[in-house]
């Protein structure tokens, strides 16, 4: 007799991977959704988590160990006209304001965990089930077969990816720059507490991709030590470049039910799926996350007589986290257009702004505890 789920998840990243593992600690009977996949060369990414993330994956015993992830004691951020931001969690009173998390090291836990979870069902192709939830990311067939406008807003920047070594140890800091020229470059420290590899996202408008990406690694490690001052000393580059291109984007709608003669199924759309944001603040999978955590308990909290399958369940969910997407959305907007704009008074508006946000403990405070999701 055919296998009967209670959920399908189309889509086995991250987020896939996180949702099967909840919804089956839920005890629903989920099939996820993982095609064979062609050759990947080497993942550059790294992730900065926050505390509501990793008490996520760690109850659902995916979170990877030392010296996979590297715990972010202090952050530091510089703009032009030498304005500069300092975050510190000894002054937060927290254990870490983030923890950066390898990728692969990360979605190996997750799959691990899974191969422990005899309610998940890893599958080939979609199968029916009462709830289809999508976690396909940014370009998601599925969001798109079942017609959801994906209102996508090009920021007209690309991020490069990529990993260095450098001459001097990170120090667990997390260090950004803001350029005057509408460049964006973030140091993420790998390796633990003593290491010296980091991480690196640089977002560069349209016009430099190109001549960055075509430069030597030595020509591209001397481009990195003067946009980031040369606080690591000399840099080597050890692994490949990637790129993709930035934007903000949001799903119409978050939920629905499948067209006819299937209209007793329904379907929910989670992470990239349903939204982009720029990665200026790393906020990206701490939201996918957060869709997750916020699904999971509007279904365990149903009433009885509802289905999986109930759509004023599911525009709970949509509410609750399209609420809190658009808000998100609107601080990395802001914060990207108040940094990479060249009209003449916004540099030192930048300067004067920075400067005053460092000394009020209140609202530094505020801000970390919110990025930090224990707000």
């Amino acid at each position: 007799m055919a296998q009967s789920f209670d959920i399908c998840i189309r889509g086995a990243g991250v987020v896939g991977r996180a949702a099967a593992l909840l919804l089956a600690r839920a005890g629903l009977r989920v099939a996820l959704v993982a095609p064979g996949a062609g050759h990947r060369g080497q993942d550059v990414r790294a992730y900065a988590l926050n505390a509501a993330s990793r008490g996520l994956l760690e109850s659902v015993r995916a979170w990877p160990e030392t010296p996979h992830v590297t715990a972010v004691q202090r952050m530091q951020v510089w703009a032009d006209e030498g304005g500069a931001v300092q975050f510190d969690a000894q002054a937060q009173g927290v254990e870490a304001l983030a923890w950066i998390v390898d990728v692969p090291a990360l979605e190996q836990r997750l799959q691990e965990a899974i191969g422990f979870q005899p309610l998940v069902e890893m599958v080939a192709a979609p199968v029916a089930a009462p709830l289809t939830v999508v976690c396909e990311g940014r370009a998601s067939r599925t969001r798109a077969e079942f017609g959801v406008e994906f209102a996508v807003t090009p920021y007209g920047q690309d991020a490069i990816a990529t990993r260095l070594l450098c001459e001097r140890a990170h120090g667990a800091v997390a260090r950004q720059w803001f350029g005057a020229d509408g460049s964006i470059l973030a140091f993420l420290p790998l390796a633990g507490a003593e290491g010296n590899s980091v991480a690196v996202v640089w977002s560069l408008p349209h016009g430099q991709t190109r001549n960055r990406l075509a430069m030597d690694e030595a020509g591209f490690a001397l481009a990195l030590q003067g946009a980031s001052r040369g606080v690591l000393g000399a840099l080597t580059v050890s692994a490949p470049r990637a790129s993709w291109p930035l934007a903000q984007a949001r799903a119409a709608r978050w939920c629905g039910a499948f067209p006819r003669p299937a209209s007793d199924q329904a379907w929910v759309l989670a992470g990239d799926a349903a939204h982009a944001v720029h990665p200026l603040a790393g906020q990206g999978l701490n939201l996918g996350l957060a869709d997750v955590a916020a699904l999971v308990r509007v279904l365990q909290t149903r009433e009885r007589w509802r289905s999986l399958a109930d759509l004023r369940l599911l525009r709970r969910y949509e509410r609750q986290r399209s609420s809190a997407v658009a808000g998100a959305q609107l601080a990395m907007d802001g914060l990207q257009q108040l940094f990479t704009r060249a009209d003449t008074p916004l540099p030192s508006l930048r300067h004067c702004g920075m400067n005053l946000f460092d000394r009020c403990t209140p609202l530094k405070g505020w801000v970390s505890r919110r990025a930090m999701g224990v707000a």
